[in-house]
């Protein structure tokens, strides 16, 4: 049996990171997604404990200032694309810039540097994995897809899903029907 789960990126790292917080005693204020203020000094020991629990879940405390803001740009572009009460309607350089508060050189240049990857690349492939999300979740139309996600055309998301995945959306489509026919055949 195959079990199929939606759920929420951001609340579901705010839940963890809120509930080792809490299992460690510390008090804090949550500023916003990924961004904890804490509201007492720590020892190192105690931060390296807290290191060592986030461990568990791939979540890492990030100290250096061109990493913090790497990872500011990748909460800020899961948030646009996967975020359902975000309606993005300008560019995503655009965006990222009002959002962040630095010209999108700066911060597409700095991108690169600290990823190796541009801006652009991480933004298609968050769509992507959320086009994936939408056809096994909300069993959307190609179209409803890709008028969602803020591409020109079905054939624009249909190049970039191919490119990434290595089939086409319509393949993929197949695929999760074939999955669950079987899953109900088996059930």
């Amino acid at each position: 049996m195959t079990l199929f789960f939606k759920f929420d990126f951001n609340a579901i790292c705010q839940t963890v990171l809120e509930q080792v917080l809490n299992n460690n005693n510390i008090k804090y204020k949550n500023v916003g997604f990924g961004e904890i203020e804490v509201l007492e000094k720590i020892t190192p020991e105690k931060q390296q404990d807290l290191q060592n629990e986030l461990d568990t879940f791939n979540i890492e405390i990030v100290e250096n200032q061109k990493s913090i803001l790497v990872q500011k740009i990748k909460d800020t572009i899961t948030d646009m694309v996967f975020n359902e009460d975000t309606v993005v309607n300008v560019k995503s350089s655009v965006y990222l810039s009002e959002a962040l508060g630095h010209s999108y050189g700066y911060l597409s240049n700095l991108f690169s540097e600290v990823t190796y990857t541009s801006i652009e690349n991480f933004i298609i492939i968050q769509k992507i994995e959320y086009a994936k999300q939408l056809v096994i979740k909300q069993d959307l139309s190609l179209t409803e897809i890709a008028f969602k996600l803020n591409y020109s055309s079905v054939a624009h998301l249909s190049t970039q899903f191919k490119n990434t995945t290595g089939i086409t959306p319509t393949a993929f489509q197949r695929i999760i029907a074939k999955r669950r026919d079987l899953n109900q055949q088996n059930n």
